[in-house]
């Protein structure tokens, strides 16, 4: 297509054409619309750069801006450079209706001024921030220091940053504002102010040439060695190409983020041709690699051009002034007609560009990828990446099993070398090179020397430090994968005194007396409000500590002490229910268990509790009763044996009791109590609604075991409320005359404090775990506490032992319960079977019954236990007189019952008979015609009771 059938559209570029990068920029600017309008000739409109260098100034962008609006009427201006040049550029532009696109103005602060006709086609600074936070995240840093370039720029970043670090308990312990325009001697004064801090991460926010300058005399300060952290935000890290050898020597070890540019055949066939045409057009220039910048220049022009052919469909003009072209006047400046439709165009504009997708949202580009990398040698060494969905990856390309799960795991990155090349990932912090040693407040007390004692040393006025918990902060720093110098100090008075209780001492370190304090300082929350406490090293929680007394004397119902109540009531029970269930098995067949009734209850409560000594008289000679009698033996092996194994240990050793049990039973008294002098005991008793006046103070060991000596009522006390620690103390060294009492009040134990936010503290937390799970704790609690006890383990006495109740046999009765019940239930049955015509017959269920009963109490002459001995017994289970009988039988002499004990028996020979015929008789009344008679087998009844002595029964 000719020229003349072409229209010319006139846009502004505004770039520092001394600096790099408006170098860069330009040239990517002249390739994009040579290449846009290459493959598409047919397109009407030619976008026709008109060119203005801001000098690297303010005012010179402004006048520049001002120039291209109103002398060449401009319809959009690409640039300015910088963030600090645009606050101008955009007032302008929408006055006049002209888009202002920018492709590196990053600062956030532009964001408040923005207004819809500025256009940023680069990323906010703001949108790396959350890349930076994983990684501070990924690596357990908790302080940071900012250093950032004292301008528009530098400024825009440090609000978000700081919040996005706050959020994952990271703090900003130090703001490094560097002017732009600092000299050597400048950068080197700050950073020496740098190294007196404890904090060694560092994150650099600025630009070169002021970041070059930096990392050099970084370097020569030695704040390039092991422990020192470095991370660069995207404005550096995008421009590390363009730095001299020499300054990427001096950041070896240096950790960066920059905007992720897809490789694509395009993009690298861009960088050769970009190469050449740069080295024609600037031979002078040291050739250098086309970075992000330029990308989002030739993608921002590509995209002005594509814009201006949508909207241009006729040549619209520009509407003429009526001022002078060279007024200044910015309330006389026309507006652009077209303005308002290239902006929209604009916005609506998308397409895939060198540097990924283009399109803007809210006014500005998003980027969906961020590249970590590590400077190593001549260069940048990708290790990994962050995007907004999956955190830190190693790959884009990965392919997490849960998509959803956003990581902060430094695993995900591949290897870094940090400045110094140390073999562990620096922790970020150290001390201060101007602190020689940590200084560590201990307490001053007269007792509990075990725990911490000063001594002094008149001759030399130096003092020594030993204690239990000394060692045990010794043990921990020495396992701290660092060395920690401490120092000592004892807070107290030149004459050796206490100066102050310990929350005084505590309070030294939040007025940065101390470093921190080490002793037997518990943790509590108001404490916390001024320090930091590490992890607890010790037991928590106070008890009540009382005197104790031996009850063995004076206890004439101990026998009934080895079992419990509920035990002793089970026990009787089973004693009766067992001689009933063997009275109900033995009644019929064995003379024993017969006779008159008061005989017959007699034997049952004489046999059951015989069996306790095994002292039983009766034979057994049913089976079903013999089952019954070998479980319950084997029950009364074990209740037995137990029994007198309890009695024994209540009658030999000492039963201990305390004399105090409750804390209500102390205050209804009245009595005295006492608590370690300077201890935050004292609040908590207050708590606990104890009358002040009956407070007694005691400062050591010594002093405790006579206050509870002499007792309330003489001078002393009833109870003491102390920290566990102290009780066991004091209890090994005085062995059965005292005893903790329930409940413990919790507590967190002793603890170490140090300084609000200290970056020492989880150090040192993950240090006391590892000494308490090491034997190094078994050691130094050995040395202090089981060495200086008066006592071994096994000379104190103990408490009374617990009774023995039903829970420990609650198995055992239940099987003497069921085999009983099922022996008692197949008798039962048994005698059911046998006279089941009585249980079958009309007769009312009342007539059955006394029947039944009357058939129960006679004597079962079909048992082998009233067969006559010359007689072989048949084996039968009915009686002689069994139903269909011949009546001859029933007059037959009966079988004699078993000769055991017999021979002196008082009863007639003739009342036996007259038994048997009763019994057979009333057995043929009973079942003749097949019919049971109730009138014929009580008139038998009574003829049998008329026939048979008392004495039978």
């Amino acid at each position: 297509m000719s020229q003349n059938t072409t229209i010319p559209v006139k846009v502004g570029v505004v770039l520092d054409l001394d600096a790099w990068v408006g170098k860069m920029g330009l040239s990517c600017i002249y390739m994009a619309l040579s290449d846009f309008y290459a493959s598409h000739g047919h397109y009407k409109t030619r976008v026709v750069p008109k060119i203005r260098d801001s000098k690297g100034d303010v005012f010179g962008a402004a006048a520049a801006a001002v120039d291209l609006v109103q002398i060449e009427e401009v319809e959009a201006i690409i640039g300015p450079r910088s963030s600090m040049q645009a606050n101008f550029m955009i007032d302008l532009g929408s006055k006049a209706w002209v888009p202002i696109i920018s492709f590196s103005a990053t600062s956030p602060s532009l964001s408040s001024l923005q207004s819809q006709y500025f256009i940023r086609a680069t990323l906010n600074d703001s949108a790396q921030v959350p890349a930076i936070r994983a990684i501070v995240q990924a690596f357990g840093w908790r302080e940071v220091v900012l250093i950032y370039v004292d301008n528009e720029y530098g400024n825009g970043v440090v609000p978000s940053l700081t919040s996005a670090l706050q959020e994952v308990d990271t703090h900003v312990t130090y703001r490094s504002a560097i002017h732009p325009s600092a000299t050597d001697d400048q950068i080197v004064k700050e950073l020496y102010k740098l190294m007196t801090v404890s904090t060694r991460v560092f994150i650099v926010h600025m630009l070169t040439p002021l970041g070059s300058q930096l990392f050099t005399k970084a370097k020569k300060a030695g704040m390039m060695e092991e422990g020192y952290v470095w991370i660069l935000t995207d404005g550096l890290t995008d421009l590390l190409s363009t730095m001299d050898p020499l300054v990427i020597d001096s950041m070896q070890g240096v950790l960066g983020i920059k905007p992720h540019v897809p490789r694509t055949k395009e993009l690298e066939n861009f960088r050769v041709r970009w190469k050449r045409k740069f080295q024609q057009d600037h031979p002078k220039d040291e050739t250098s690699e086309l970075n992000i910048f330029g990308l989002w220049a030739y993608d921002a022009a590509s995209a002005l051009a594509m814009a201006v052919e949508k909207v241009w469909a006729t040549n619209l003009s520009f509407p003429k002034t009526n001022i002078s072209r060279n007024s200044t006047d910015l309330d006389t400046i026309g507006v652009s007609q077209i303005g308002p439709k290239l902006l929209q165009s604009l916005l609506s504009t998308k397409f895939k560009g060198l540097s990924g997708d283009f399109q803007i949202f809210d006014g500005q580009l998003h980027s969906t990828a961020f590249q970590i990398v590590n400077v190593i040698g001549k260069g940048e060494r990708g290790i990994g990446f962050w995007t907004p969905k999956k955190g830190i990856i190693r790959r884009l390309n990965f392919t997490n099993t849960n998509p959803n799960t956003y990581s902060t795991s430094k695993d995900n990155l591949g290897a870094i070398v940090w400045p110094g090349e140390p073999t562990y990932f620096p922790k970020g912090w150290v001390l201060p090179v101007n602190e020689k040693k940590l200084k560590i407040g201990v307490p001053v007390k007269d007792g509990f020397s075990e725990f911490v004692k000063v001594t002094w040393d008149p001759n030399t006025n130096a003092t020594k430090v030993t204690g239990y918990c000394i060692d045990v902060f010794d043990a921990v720093m020495g396992s701290l994968p660092y060395a920690v110098p401490c120092e000592y100090i004892p807070f107290g008075t030149p004459d050796g005194k206490s100066a102050g209780r310990y929350n005084d001492l505590i309070y030294q370190v939040f007025l940065k007396k101390y470093d921190a304090v080490v002793g037997d300082t518990t943790i509590v929350a108001n404490r916390s409000n001024y320090v930091d406490f590490t992890l607890p090293y010790t037991e928590s929680g106070v008890s009540m500590i009382v005197p104790i007394k031996d009850n063995k004397s004076k206890r004439p119902w101990i026998f009934l002490k080895p079992l419990t109540w509920d035990l002793w009531v089970t026990s009787a029970c089973f004693f009766v229910f067992i001689g009933f269930v063997i009275w109900v098995l033995e009644h019929r067949i064995n003379e024993d268990f017969r006779g008159p009734y008061s005989h017959q209850a007699g034997t049952i409560f004489w046999f059951s509790f015989s069996t306790m000594v095994f002292a039983q008289k009766e034979r057994i000679v049913s089976n079903l009763a013999r089952f019954v009698m070998v479980i319950w033996f084997f029950v009364l092996l074990i209740l037995t044996q137990s029994y007198t194994a309890s009695l024994t240990s209540m009658l030999t050793v000492q039963q201990l009791q305390p004399t105090v049990t409750d804390i209500k039973e102390l205050q209804a008294k009245g009595e005295y109590v006492g608590y370690q002098q300077d201890s935050f005991v004292l609040e908590f008793l207050k708590r606990m609604n104890f009358d002040e006046s009956k407070f007694r103070i005691y400062n050591s060991s010594e002093g405790l075991a006579e206050l509870l000596s002499k007792g309330s009522a003489n001078g002393g006390i009833a109870a003491a409320f102390d920290e566990i620690p102290y009780m066991k103390l004091f209890i090994a060294q005085h062995c059965s005359k005292y005893t903790m009492v329930q409940p413990t009040y919790k507590f967190d134990g002793f603890g170490f404090a140090f300084p609000i936010g200290s970056p020492l503290v989880p150090d040192v937390s993950r240090a006391i775990l590892i000494v308490t799970e090491s034997n190094e704790m078994v050691k130094i609690e050995k040395k202090w506490f089981r060495e200086k006890t008066s006592c071994s383990d096994d000379n104190g006495s103990s408490l009374s032992s617990n009774n023995i109740s039903l829970d420990s046999f609650w198995g055992l009765f239940l099987i003497a319960g069921v085999t009983s019940s099922l022996a008692l239930i197949i008798g039962i049955a048994m005698f059911l079977h046998k006279h089941r015509v009585v249980v079958m017959g009309k007769d009312s269920a009342w007539t059955k019954i006394k029947t039944l009963m009357t058939l129960f109490d006679q004597k079962d002459l079909s048992s082998h236990t009233f067969r006559i001995p010359d007689q072989p017994y048949s084996g039968s289970n009915e009686p002689m007189a069994a139903v269909g009988a011949s009546p001859s039988v029933t007059n037959c002499s009966p079988r004699p019952s078993t000769f055991s004990n017999q021979t002196n028996k008082d009863i007639p020979l003739s009342g036996e008979q007259g038994t048997s015929s009763s019994e057979h008789g009333g057995w043929s009344s009973i079942t003749a015609g097949g019919q049971s008679s109730p009138e014929i087998v009580a008139a038998n009844l009574n003829q049998e009771r008329t026939n048979i002595p008392e004495t039978s029964h």
